[in-house]
């Protein structure tokens, strides 16, 4: 098995050779991403751990755990206040590894099978304004030039104001998940077709259009990093955004970067990078582009994930009835 990935560096989890080899069924026969093998492996060593106390010791002997026992497990995170969509993710892992146990004869019967995940509260996911997204999309340029007072920038902070204006811009333009545009590489965004091919869920890529705004940025920006990184920034092979050390920036550095801007543009201290992938969907079903297509930009598998999105349209259009409406 490969050493990428959170699930190589859970060394009790290794000893298992059962877990082991699901994981390696996962990576291998269902292309799983390196997120999922990272939550699948936290869900199965908890359930264990949880079963067969902390210390007890691989291999687990995962045939005596019953029905009782993986009810046991997922009240108790019920009861420490866990989400329904996190107690239902964690049911999801592990009848997916008994269902695996089970075909390969290691098991009787799937303890988790006739669980029931908890059901989930509708919550509508948050997004910015139009006028909230020109004003965080503006906001490097303003805190950057700020901070310089005038002067001229040093060559890496004005590459990370440009970097930080075209990430934005990007997964704007593209509505991309931040790992999606995080894990960009140069031969895949295409400046004069303007578009980008972004790697999904499943590795599934797809191919993104890339606004007139996200392009200029995005031209900009490999020009100064071409400067500043002579050697290897312009190489097809090269992330489209890279840090000081001229490496590929990671999700968790964008996330902290946002942090910044946020306050400089007027936006609430609590919008994730998500909230511009959410943004980009509800501000395109509002000017009229239809669910389908909108289903394909956004990567979704299921219409059903996309519709969520027009129930934030019909609430935001019932806000405005209740505030207008003389008899509402």
């Amino acid at each position: 098995m490969s050493k990428r990935g959170g699930h190589d560096r859970d060394d009790t989890a290794g000893r298992d050779p059962l877990v082991l080899h699901f994981l390696q069924y996962l990576e291998n026969e269902r292309n799983a991403s390196e997120h999922t093998l990272a939550n699948y492996l936290m869900d199965i060593m908890q359930f264990a751990r949880f079963q067969w106390e902390a210390d007890a010791k691989p291999p687990f002997r995962w045939k005596d755990a019953d029905t009782y026992a993986a009810r046991r497990f997922l009240v108790e995170f019920q009861k420490q206040g866990a989400a329904p969509a996190t107690t239902g993710r964690k049911l999801s892992a592990l009848r997916s590894f008994y269902r695996f146990l089970e075909r390969e004869g290691h098991v009787d019967q799937n303890p988790f099978g006739g669980l029931r995940a908890p059901r989930k509260g509708r919550h509508l996911p948050e997004f910015l304004s139009v006028e909230e997204v020109d004003r965080l999309l503006a906001a490097p340029a303003k805190l950057w030039r700020g901070l310089s007072a005038g002067k001229q920038l040093e060559p890496f902070p004005h590459y990370a104001m440009l970097r930080d204006t075209a990430i934005l811009e990007v997964i704007y333009s593209t509505g991309g998940r931040v790992s999606e545009i995080a894990g960009l590489v140069r031969r895949n965004v295409d400046l004069l077709s303007a578009v980008a091919i972004v790697r999904g869920k499943g590795k599934k890529e797809r191919m993104c259009p890339l606004g007139g705004p996200a392009c200029k940025a995005l031209r900009t920006l490999f020009a100064k990093a071409d400067e500043i990184w002579s050697d290897s920034a312009g190489k097809r092979e090269a992330p489209v955004f890279l840090n000081r050390h001229g490496e590929g920036i990671t999700t968790r550095s964008i996330e902290r970067l946002l942090k910044k801007y946020l306050p400089v543009a007027g936006v609430s201290a609590g919008i994730s990078p998500h909230a511009l992938r959410h943004s980009f969907a509800t501000h395109m079903l509002d000017a009229g582009a239809d669910l389908r297509s909108v289903q394909e930009l956004l990567g979704h598998s299921s219409l059903s994930t996309t519709q969520i999105y027009t129930h934030v349209t019909v609430e935001r259009l019932k806000k405005v009835y209740e505030d207008a409406h003389p008899r509402a």
